[in-house]
């Protein structure tokens, strides 16, 4: 066993201790060993040199050839030495900051005994301050024994003049663990009593008590540290078993692949606690036994030779040796896994290195071919994914190459519309390539791709597409408006377009099917309800003569100048006024023209009316102030107005004013008189009422009596047209004579109840116009309440089964099942029909074919 002692670290009387001085931490190491003769390599210990900087290795020189000082300051034999009086003396020296510094250096055997001497004191047992440090006591881990085991010999300075008894306390004295050092009261011997472990406590701190007999205490209490020196008894732990790691195919001589790391729980920073490491074996050892290395102090593993090859071998366990003792002591084994990853070293290929295709022309997103390739890499990999471009063929770009969902399929498609009559044939260049760059140098693969463009028929094409022109409304019928043509795209069939005007919904244009000329058809109104915005829109088709013809679109937008056409009218028709102090009514003025054809208005009473009214302009021009001028009787009056707009077109509206009896503002019409007429009046129009319908019922019934009595029949019996009757039933035929006229009268009975008399509309009804005082709106009149009409939910035809009625019982009529028509009209006499009257004349022209 090595055992170093220490004396004093600094020259006595330093008092400056905070200042650092290079030198080494004793003035003296001393080395104990078992024997006299010591082998050559033996370790003898450690001395330790501080420069006052972070280096920790240093060139030591020793004067004895014997000896020799590594760099960290570990102390070994050269050569065998014999200790002549057990023990044997040299000097370490080494250089720092220009100075040479020594230290000495003993060995000596183990039969003497190391001695503490309490500090020395002054004037007896006074203690005097001390100027010497007590060293600690270092004592090696794991001793075998004989126990207890001498270790120090405590002694005072006055054990000649008194007896003197000895004891300790502390930590493994008097506390736990107790009794570990024990001291000889007597002797002041110090035993340790079992084998200590650094593992657990590296450092025990006692203090030394010293009493004379009789007289009390000899010495001040001294503190005993023992230091347990560390043995390797810990063989290195790995972190982890198995470690595992991976490394890239295409990687580098010197590439890092994984770091191993063993712990040991010996003395950090000690040869017992100096991890190496080793690659004991490699398996598979191929394609080389020695595939990687691993640094013997860092524990990182680094590719050592080329070959790696997923595709070959895909994992290689390495089995890694631990030794402490820097790689010469006390060893362990441990795994490390290495998985070989992909790398991008297989360049994908085209299964076909040219492909021929047609595509019809004019088509956006059409299919154009769809290019396989293979790749040796990791399926489903970055480095197996590829994608594609088109190096070549397509400068404008109407061409688009993608990703297959497979990743590894390159499909085109167009991505604009290709030209049959501009250019017919593309040949695309196209490489394929990885998602991640290739990790060596690799060649890229390349398909070409002719497309040939299909010719199809393409429309007509106007130019522009959307025309635009400005006429007056007021164009003559079968004037010419714009010639508006449109040119067809292939011109390699030589084909003729026809014109044709589609949503003319006023009707107002006609076209040339041959030139595209666009007449007026009918005279054009801007105040119409299908002109937005003074603006006229149709469609205009031009078609092809293609054998499937194609139709082309173009847009006639007429922005129509507005013309004087339209009078001004009087909105109010009906008014109520008193016949005393009446107040003016003001009447407001429409005119559909516009703002240059209208306002200011001029206002003239015509006829009768200049009598009784009086009628101006208000001040802005743009109504009417009509005034009762003289007293009427109570009743309606017609009130005839001519408003001209400030162009001179004027109208004539006509007023319905009805005068009631009262005064002022206030307007209270009573029922005494009735549109000018007395109550005897009102009662000879009944009268006469009454004696109209009496003679149409005497008229009646003279008609019933004559038409009983005998007359020559139309048509002679013997006529070939003797089956033909007049009849008001409509018969079912010869074998349809059990009438189930129940059946008339289902649809009465099924008819929704938005139908029924009986029960009110649950549906809204559209609003009827009522009929118009003024004649010049009867068109308008017409055309709105025709509209109305057509979506009138409850005025029939309906959409459902019609309601018949009940005709009667019994029919004079023949069956009509045996009529036999001709196949021709050719053989039948149509001029007979003259002779039945101007009804069936002509009849006879239409069938007879006569001049008329």
């Amino acid at each position: 066993t090595i055992v170093m002692s220490v004396r004093n670290a600094f020259k006595a009387g330093s008092s400056d201790v905070s200042k650092c001085l290079p030198g080494f931490n004793s003035e003296m190491y001393i080395f104990k060993v078992e024997r006299n003769h010591l082998q050559s390599g033996r370790r003898l210990g450690k001395v330790v040199f501080d420069d006052c900087t972070s280096r920790t290795s240093f060139f030591f020189h020793s004067k004895d050839s014997r000896f020799k000082v590594d760099g960290d300051g570990t102390v070994k034999l050269k050569r065998g030495v014999t200790l002549h009086n057990g023990h044997n003396e040299f000097y370490v020296s080494t250089q720092s900051m220009g100075k040479k510094i020594t230290v000495p250096v003993r060995p000596g055997s183990s039969l003497s005994l190391p001695v503490l001497n309490f500090p020395k004191s002054s004037g007896g047992l006074k203690r005097r301050k001390r100027d010497w440090v007590i060293p600690p006591i270092n004592f090696p881990e794991n001793e075998r024994g004989p126990f207890p085991k001498i270790m120090v010999q405590i002694r005072s300075n006055n054990d000649k003049e008194v007896k003197i008894q000895y004891s300790i306390n502390g930590t493994g004295a008097d506390k736990p663990p107790v009794g570990l050092f024990t001291v000889d009261k007597n002797s002041g011997i110090l035993y340790v009593t079992q084998p200590l472990d650094r593992e657990k406590k590296d450092k025990y701190i006692l203090l030394a008590h010293a009493v004379a007999v009789g007289a009390g205490i000899a010495e001040d209490p001294m503190e005993v540290i023992v230091k347990v020196i560390d043995m390797n008894d810990n063989k290195p732990v790995f972190t982890q078993n198995p470690f595992t790691g991976t490394v890239p195919e295409a990687s580098k001589l010197g590439d890092e692949v994984m770091q191993v790391t063993a712990t040991d729980a010996d003395e950090e920073g000690s040869a017992n606690s100096d991890v190496r490491y080793t690659i004991i074996s490699q398996e598979p050892q191929l394609p080389s036994s020695n595939m990687f290395i691993i640094n013997p102090v860092t524990g990182i593993i680094l590719v050592n030779s080329p070959g790696l090859d997923r595709e070959k071998i895909l994992k290689y366990t390495l089995e890694i040796q631990a030794a402490d003792m820097e790689g010469s002591g006390l060893t362990s084994f441990g795994k490390a896994i290495i998985t070989v990853t992909d790398s991008n070293d297989n360049a994908p290929q085209f299964v076909t290195p040219s492909y021929t295709v047609s595509v019809p022309e004019n088509e956006v997103d059409a299919l154009v071919v769809k290019m396989p390739v293979t790749d040796g890499d990791e399926p489903h990999s970055s480095a197996w994914a590829t994608t594609f471009k088109i190096v070549d063929g397509d400068p404008e770009g109407l061409f688009s190459v993608s990703t297959g969902p497979s990743k590894l399929e390159g499909i085109i498609m167009t991505a604009k519309p290709l030209d049959f009559e501009k250019n017919n044939k593309y040949t695309l260049l196209v490489t394929v390539a990885n998602e991640v760059p290739f990790a060596v140098p690799l060649p890229t693969s390349t398909a070409t791709v002719i497309v040939n463009v299909e010719d199809v028929n393409e429309a007509p094409v106007f130019s522009p597409v959307k025309k635009i022109i400005r006429k007056p409304e007021d164009l003559p019928v079968d004037s010419d408006l714009v010639m508006y043509t449109a040119t067809d795209p292939d011109t390699a069939r030589n084909q003729k377009v026809t014109y044709k005007i589609r949503n003319d919904l006023a009707g107002w244009l006609s076209i040339n099917k041959d030139t595209g000329l666009i007449k007026v058809k009918t005279l054009m109104d801007r105040e119409s309800t299908f002109v937005q915005d003074n603006k006229y829109s149709v469609v205009v088709l031009g078609t092809d003569n293609d054998e499937i013809p194609a139709t082309g679109t173009g847009t006639l937008i007429i922005e129509l100048e507005d013309v004087n056409d339209h009078p001004p009218t009087i909105e109010e028709r009906m008014i109520k006024v008193c016949n005393k102090e009446s107040s003016p009514q003001l009447l407001s003025i429409t005119d559909k023209d516009g703002a240059g054809f209208a306002a200011p208005y001029t206002v003239q009473l015509q006829g009768s009316s200049l009598s009784n009214w009086t009628a101006r302009m208000n001040d802005t021009g743009t109504g009417i102030i009509l005034t009762l001028k003289t007293m009427l009787d109570s009743g309606d009056y017609t009130v005839v107005l001519r408003v001209s707009d400030n162009q001179g077109l004027d109208q004539e509206s006509t007023i319905l004013a009805s005068v009631c009896d009262c005064k002022g503002a206030d307007v209270q019409c009573t029922d005494k008189a009735v549109a000018g007429f007395g109550l005897s009046s009102i009662l000879g129009i009944l009268g006469a009422v009454l004696l109209l319908l009496l003679l149409s019922l005497l008229l009646l019934m003279f008609l019933r009596k004559r038409g009983g009595e005998k007359e020559e029949p139309l048509l002679q019996e013997d006529d070939v047209r003797d089956n033909i009757y007049y009849y008001n039933e409509e018969g079912g035929g010869e074998d349809d004579q059990d009438f189930n006229l129940s059946v008339l009268h289902r649809g009465l009975d099924n008819r929704p109840d938005v139908f029924r008399n009986d029960i009110a509309p649950t549906m809204a009804r559209p609003e009827y116009r009522p009929r118009p005082a003024n004649p010049a709106d009867i068109g308008n009149f017409i055309d709105d309440n025709l509209k109305a009409a057509d979506n009138d939910p409850t005025a029939p035809p309906y959409d459902s089964l019609l309601v018949f009625d009940y005709e009667g019982g019994g029919s004079e009529a023949g069956s009509l099942s045996s009529l036999n028509s001709s196949s021709s009209g050719d053989d039948q006499d149509y001029d007979l029909l003259q002779q039945w009257g101007p009804c069936f004349k002509k009849l006879s022209d239409m069938y007879g074919g006569g001049e008329d």
